[in-house]
């Protein structure tokens, strides 16, 4: 009985460690709408902000575990 409460144990605490790692965080930045979205393994930012042209950078940044994933922000 103590074997299998003690797996049942572990699985519930290693859902919720998956459950909190993977729940984002919204904030809202200033610069003109930017809004990111951060999680633990992962961090997505949809970007809205001014450049110092006077022009705006559009897009969207997709970073999972510091690597890289998409980024198609450009200059309008």
């Amino acid at each position: 009985m103590k074997k299998k409460l003690k797996k049942h144990v572990i699985i519930v605490t290693v859902l919720v460690i998956l459950a909190v790692s993977l729940i984002p965080i919204p904030r809202y930045l200033k610069d003109g709408g930017t809004v990111e979205y951060n999680a633990l393994l992962y961090s997505v930012h949809q970007v809205n902000s001014l450049n110092l042209d006077g022009g705006y950078n559009v897009g969207t940044r997709v970073r999972i575990l510091f690597w890289k994933v998409f980024d198609n922000v450009h200059a309008v």
